[in-house]
């Protein structure tokens, strides 16, 4: 049977059929439609069960607000649970099902939950499962989790691709009705950059449905005309499937756009994740039509009125022949009027308000739509459909003054403004007692860092449904007929009729439910809908919040604004993990990033180590050598000849600008402001805490540049560390950071001979008197641009050169060539770590782990007792961090010259709470040297630097022991002899 009218229907093309299946079953619509309007052109009313008591359930509004109509879309790798019908566009070949019941849509079992109803009100599972804990745990807990969740979870990777973008504007408007595109109008001619988004595949809102007439036109030749005027402004873009998700501060804002949902499989991205700075922004979002609570206003057939409205004149569909309107204002007229110019009958106008008068109730009036005030309806009538409804008095207590046969029903309660995205940021509301709704408190905006408002309203979000207001962008909200506030239907409803009355469709949560949360003590907003589950459904409370609130702080006998809102949090509708993922799967998942000698090491025998995202040669084994073996051959080969090392995936980062000193000053413990040009200098970074974060060696290239060198893991966690700092706290101060990491290669030329391979090449003066240690200097060698750092991690005479990124892997094999009568040979990490082992070196990551500061591990030389402040100074103050009893490092020799474990603890006397013996420190790290032939360790010891030459015993992880010495943890060349030579 089909519903669709013979005329009108604005925005389908009846020239061309799309044919798709529900539950298997066959049917067709009109391009143009959604999957909602086309299955009520089919007469589908029953769309899905309820979550709770898996009551049937149909479709009861037209846009993101919708309950009921979450269905699965697609099957097999393209299989899309809790798809809204009412948000997407229909399409050929589309496949959807209905979700939360069996054995069938028509027929489920689990029905008996609703005959169960009286035994399972709200809060039931904390009072029923409580005690016997072996029932709960043995047979609650698995039926329970059985019965979760809506729709179907995938399980097959999904086979579309998402992908992110970014954007920056002036002004970003969020809305396309007539508000959001006065206010593109009113910007684009100030030659602002002007982004304009809207969520539906078409311009012009609620007015165009409406019939409004602005500026003496009809609204939808307006509209045209709007938009057409847009599309000529370079400094505008428009931009139609796009939903504002989220506002976050700064004017960043998230936009998901759903670029190919109506057109799979075309070679487009399924949905695109749009993320926005915008210098300001105006929300233009419009309102959330209100339900009526009264009892089987869940029945398929009942109906927000606006919606309705929407349904018949967008897409000429009669969701039924015989309709009730039941309103507590005037806007419910207009279904009224739309469906008797479609020619269907309206049989009454049931008005909660004594007095109905106006223009619009008198329109209806005109067309013999017989009207009925202070009358409301006892109950509905119907099971999978509606048959009828029973009419009362409003103000009475339900008693039935007659029944009327309809097999549809439109409700209003009045209107939300859509207040979510102002309120994201902190956007305080106001309640407006005209409206009976909350509407944004202007004097109370979120504000951006400099304490100008970041977020501006309009339109009906703003409370102004007007549209000549909203295009003289009066914020008035007056000039709309006040909406009484109509909790509950009838107002003196006894419990039968309140147990029947349903506030989330979804999660079955009635009436009675909330009035039995404040009885039992909920007297919190939040409390309240975590104890009933209110709001708590796929919608977020869009249809259900202000009736919960209402009926709350009815029983609570307190006004609304006292009892308080819930929380709104982004996104404003569910967003697709996979939208949220873009392209980071399968290989994108975490791209592996390689220097520019990856191949050579490819070719040469490499062992690789992961290093956050980069991989690093651990060593190059020949032949074959074990892995230990070919660590030893490039240690020993590196102090006694030169040992070549890719450092390129050293984090650095160029800090520029009036105050990079200062800003320095405050990310390093000691000073960096003063440092010369053209040297270098060693630094720590720490937490707020006081714990060391970071180290790396610092050079001042000019007088308001320097270059911050990082660990490999660490350069895009400080460099968002330092945007953090200069976004958030300290947003005036001129500095500009760039991670420069990849823009270089980075070669260590390390060992006795490194001085002897760089002469021979040429090109610049690399001696002690013109490159003393830790300066830099600019130069060619071998013909390449190159920057040579005098700085060394071995110990050993050392140059780090840098050169472009494109030419690293040249001028890597021309140290080879070179370098081969020195002995030149490539060493890995691993050797690296022995190498710093030996002289006493810290490892970020070894040495410390989120909770070591620098004086434990020695390095109060590094800390400033100078500077009035940096990032850690009053952590590292703190009374804990700063008791002589922490642990402090040292180094560790075994008396048997083995190598110690890792993880070994050093033991003391005593046992601990858990009967387990006490410990006095660990081990950090912990090698074999090639150079000095014997294990050498460092740890944290209590007292450690005052027990030098003493004896500790360390437990293995197997249970077993072993001895050693506590020593310096210097163990090579103390002096720095070879460093300086």
């Amino acid at each position: 049977m089909s519903t669709r009218l013979a005329t009108g229907g604005r925005l389908i093309d009846r020239t061309t059929r799309a044919e798709f299946t529900f539950n298997g079953k066959r049917m067709a619509g009109h391009a143009g439609d959604t999957l909602a309007s086309a299955l009520l052109a089919n007469d589908q009313m029953l769309v899905g069960r309820s979550f709770k008591y898996h009551r049937p359930r149909g479709i009861v509004a037209s846009g993101p607000e919708e309950p009921n109509a979450l269905v699965n879309l697609g099957r097999a790798d393209r299989l899309e649970p809790n798809q809204r019908a009412t948000t997407t566009e229909l399409f050929a070949g589309l496949e959807s099902s209905s979700q939360n019941h069996w054995p069938s849509l028509e027929f489920d079992v689990g029905v008996a939950n609703n005959y169960l109803s009286r035994f399972l009100p709200a809060g039931f599972y904390y009072k029923t499962f409580m005690q016997p804990r072996a029932a709960w745990k043995h047979v609650f807990e698995p039926i329970i989790r059985q019965s979760a969740g809506l729709g179907s979870a995938p399980k097959e990777p999904d086979a579309d691709r998402y992908e992110y973008a970014y954007a920056f504007c002036d002004l970003l408007i969020i809305g396309g009705g007539i508000a959001g595109l006065q206010a593109a109008l009113t910007a684009g001619q100030t030659g602002k950059r002007v982004i304009l988004v809207e969520q539906t595949a078409h311009w012009g809102g609620r007015a165009v449905v409406d019939g409004d007439v602005v500026e003496d036109e009809p609204a939808e030749d307006w509209v045209k005309s709007a938009v057409d005027a847009l599309k000529t402004m370079k400094n505008v873009t428009l931009r139609t499937r796009c939903m504002g998700a989220g506002v976050y501060d700064h004017g960043y804002v998230l936009v998901n756009e759903r670029v190919a949902d109506h057109t799979p499989m075309d070679g487009r991205p399924k949905q695109r994740v749009w993320r926005i700075r915008a210098g300001h922004i105006i929300t233009a979002t419009g309102a959330i039509e209100r339900p009526l609570s009264f009892a089987g206003n869940d029945i398929p057939g009942v109906m927000l009125a606006g919606s309705m409205r929407d349904y018949v004149v967008n897409f000429a569909v009669s969701p039924g022949d015989r309709t009730v309107v039941v309103t507590n204002n005037d806007d419910a007229y207009l279904t009224a009027i739309a469906l008797v110019e479609a020619g269907l009958s309206v049989p009454v106008i049931l008005d909660a308000r004594a007095d109905v008068s106006g223009d619009v109730p008198n329109r209806a009036r005109a067309l013999g739509i017989r009207v009925e005030a202070g009358r409301g309806i006892a109950s509905v009538r119907g099971g999978k459909r509606v048959t009828g409804v029973q009419v009362c008095l409003q103000a009475g207590e339900g008693a039935v003054l007659e029944e009327i046969a309809c097999d549809a029903v439109a409700m209003s309660g009045g209107w939300s403004p859509v207040v979510h995205l102002w309120s994201h940021c902190g956007g305080k509301l106001t309640w407006s007692t005209h409206l009976s709704a909350f509407i944004p408190d202007p004097n109370r905006p979120p504000l951006n860092h400099d304490g100008a408002a970041m977020v501006t309203v309009v339109g009906a979000a703003a409370g102004v449904f007007n549209a000549a207001d909203i295009i003289a962008s009066a914020t008035s909200v007056e000039n709309t007929p006040a909406i009484p506030p109509v909790w509950v239907m009838p107002h003196g409803a006894p419990i039968a009729l309140r147990s029947k009355m349903w506030l989330d469709y979804q999660n079955d949560v009635k009436v009675s439910d909330v009035q039995l949360a404040a009885r039992e003590g909920y007297e919190s907003v939040e409390h309240t809908k975590r104890y009933t589950t209110l709001g708590m459904a796929t919608d977020q409370g869009k249809l259900s919040n202000i009736n919960g609130l209402g009926v709350l702080s009815q029983s609570l006998g307190e006004d609304i604004p006292q009892v308080g809102t819930t929380t709104f949090r982004p996104p404003y509708t569910p967003v697709t993990i996979g939208a949220l993922t873009g392209e980071a799967r399968g290989d994108l998942f975490q791209p592996l990033r390689r220097t520019p000698m990856h191949a050579w090491h490819e070719k040469n025998g490499v062992y690789w180590e992961p290093v956050g995202h980069w991989r690093r040669p651990y060593c190059y084994t020949r032949s074959n050598e074990t892995h230990e073996q070919a660590v030893h051959r490039e240690v020993n080969n590196t102090r006694e000849n030169l040992g070549l090392l890719d450092a390129s995936t050293l984090g650095k980062i160029i800090v520029k600008g009036p105050d990079a000193g200062r800003f320095l000053d405050m990310l390093y413990t000691n000073m960096m402001s003063n440092l010369a040009i053209g040297k270098c200098r060693y630094g720590l970074m720490c937490n707020e805490q006081g714990f060391l974060s970071d180290d790396g060696v610092v050079a001042r290239i000019d007088e308001d540049t320097w270059l911050c060198h990082t660990t490999s893991g660490g350069a895009d966690r400080i460099h968002g560390w330092m945007e953090d700092w200069l976004q958030c706290e300290w947003w005036d101060w001129k500095v500009y950071t760039a991670n420069v990491t990849e823009q270089y290669a980075q070669i260590a030329v390390v060992g006795p001979k490194a001085r002897k391979l760089l002469e021979k090449i040429g090109g610049m003066d690399v001696s002690k008197e013109a490159l003393p240690f830790m300066q830099w200097a600019d130069g060619t060698l071998g013909g390449f641009n190159v920057r040579v750092y005098r700085i060394s991690f071995s110990g050993e005479l050392s140059y780090e050169i840098a050169v472009p990124a494109s030419q690293g892997a040249a001028f890597w094999e021309l140290l080879h060539a070179e370098g081969a009568e020195f002995g030149a040979m490539a060493y890995g990490t691993e050797c690296l770590h022995i190498l710093r082992a030996e002289k006493g070196f810290i490892m970020i990551g070894d040495e410390s782990d989120g909770t070591v500061t620098p004086l434990d591990l020695g390095l109060g030389w590094a800390v400033s007792k100078k500077k009035a402040d940096f990032l850690g100074k009053r952590g590292m103050e703190r009374t804990f961090l700063a008791d002589p009893d922490r642990w402090q490092l040292v180094g560790l020799e075994t008396l048997d010259g083995s190598v110690i474990p890792d993880g070994a603890y050093a033991v003391a006397d005593g046992l601990n709470e858990n009967g387990q013996r006490n410990t006095e420190g660990r081990v950090t790290s912990t090698y074999y040297s090639p150079t000095l032939k014997k294990g050498i360790a460092m740890g944290l010891v209590k007292h450690g630097p005052a027990r030098m030459g003493e004896v500790v015993e360390l437990n293995k992880l197997d249970g077993s022991t072993v001895k050693a010495r506590i020593v310096d943890a210097v163990f090579f060349d103390k002096a720095g002899d070879k460093q300086n030579v």
